[in-house]
């Protein structure tokens, strides 16, 4: 519901226009018929002309009832002229002429006939139309038809050279009109069918989108599977590698407190890997980053693997430290226990060592060993053997856009592993 004083949409010129076209024959016509009315005994109107006049006005009615029921559901400016409407121009301007010859005053409402031509009449009949129009509104400015004398006659050319000069502005005023409905039209069209190729469009582009939800899902699940298999092998796979070394150093010594002090090694691998498995399910990052840094957690995670393994392993820091995002520290952290996993695991090196360098907006990890080396360039299948390894870490550097770079020699040339990722700040 609108308020009472909301304010009303403003009539468009076309509204107002398809108004007159609809009522004004009728206030034409009723405001000739008054002013003939009054003026007829001025003009010397029979009683037989009279009672035709009347006949004519009703049928003026009746014709403009019956052409209003036709246009009614289509308004009358843009339309394509049409049998009916030549037929209702030709009748009016029938019904016109006569009530003109009659009476001069009816050429208030003959005038009727110099608006609507463009719109009823084919563009080859408009200007004879408006030319008939200017022969009655001349007749009636002379004096009437047909003139009583030689003055009259004289007046009546005159004004028909006027009016019919007036008749080609308004034929050219026609004819730009229809063109301008007619470029109306075309412009309708074209927005139609620019609408349905949108509709279209956007229906495509519907199932495009539901198409690319489909693959960001898998996509998604596809990476979390990923992520669960590089947590479990750099957690729960490298535990039990510990925890094996360990039991095969007790089931090889005679020493008990050597086997007691390796027995309890393997039981806190054992309770450490497994506080890992959960955090890994929990997707949290590694347990030694809770309370450290991650120079504080490489720190002891270098110096607990060097005991573990008996090499020599040194740890560094360069630069600046800064408090890094979780994500960074763990992904460099993983990335460091991984590199020591396969060092301890293939190189056979005597010393290790493992340099963490702040570097402005760059972070970069080190692990260096003397061990015996290998071809980088050379593809190597996975196995249960060496698991995830360098592709692991790989994948964990370019989740934060990040890359790993490894150099090493075969033959005893050493390995380094080098990761550089974005510095961000943690919060």
């Amino acid at each position: 519901m609108t308020t009472a004083g909301a304010a009303r949409p403003p009539v468009s010129v076309e509204e107002r226009w398809e108004q007159f076209y609809r009522w004004g024959p009728y206030a034409l016509l009723t405001l000739s018929t008054v002013i003939s009315t009054l003026g007829a005994n001025a003009v010397g109107m029979t009683r037989a002309q009279r009672y035709t006049a009347v006949a004519l006005v009703v049928l003026a009615v009746a014709l403009h009832l019956w052409w209003g029921r036709i246009e009614h559901d289509q308004p009358m400016r843009g339309r394509e002229p049409t049998t009916a409407g030549g037929l209702y121009y030709a009748i009016r301007t029938v019904v016109a002429f006569v009530l003109t010859w009659l009476n001069p005053f009816f050429a208030i409402y003959a005038v009727l006939g110099y608006f609507d031509s463009g719109h009823l009449l084919p563009k080859r009949a408009v200007r004879a139309g408006l030319l008939v129009y200017a022969v009655i509104m001349s007749g009636s400015q002379s004096g009437g038809l047909p003139p009583a004398n030689t003055l009259q006659w004289v007046l009546f050319g005159g004004l028909l050279l006027l009016n019919g000069s007036l008749t080609s502005v308004f034929a050219h005023l026609a004819r730009g009109e229809a063109e301008i409905a007619a470029e109306r039209a075309t412009t309708i069209t074209e927005l139609e069918q620019a609408n349905a190729r949108l509709e279209q469009a956007l229906e495509e582009n519907a199932g495009l989108h539901a198409q690319l939800l489909v693959q960001a899902r898998e996509a998604g699940v596809a990476d979390e599977r990923r992520r669960l298999a590089a947590e479990i092998h750099d957690t729960i796979a490298q535990g039990l590698t510990g925890i094996i070394a360990q039991l095969q150093v007790v089931t090889a010594t005679a020493d008990p407190e050597l086997a007691r002090e390796h027995l309890t090694r393997a039981a806190a691998l054992a309770r450490h890997s497994l506080g890992e498995a959960r955090r890994s399910v929990r997707n949290l990052g590694p347990a030694a980053l809770d309370h450290d840094t991650l120079a504080e957690a490489l720190r002891k995670a270098v110096a607990d693997w060097g005991e573990r393994t008996g090499v020599a392993a040194r740890f560094t820091v360069t630069g600046t430290e800064e408090p890094l995002h979780d994500e960074v520290a763990a992904t460099l952290l993983r990335i460091a226990q991984e590199a020591l996993a396969n060092t301890a695991k293939h190189a056979a090196a005597g010393r290790a060592g493992v340099t963490l360098s702040y570097m402005g907006d760059e972070i970069t990890l080190d692990v260096r060993d003397d061990g015996r080396g290998f071809d980088p360039l050379v593809l190597r299948p996975r196995s249960g053997s060496n698991g995830f390894g360098l592709d692991g870490m790989r994948a964990r550097a370019e989740r934060i856009a990040g890359t790993v770079t490894v150099e090493s020699e075969e033959g005893g040339g050493g390995t380094a592993v080098s990761a550089r990722v974005p510095l961000v700040r943690h919060g």
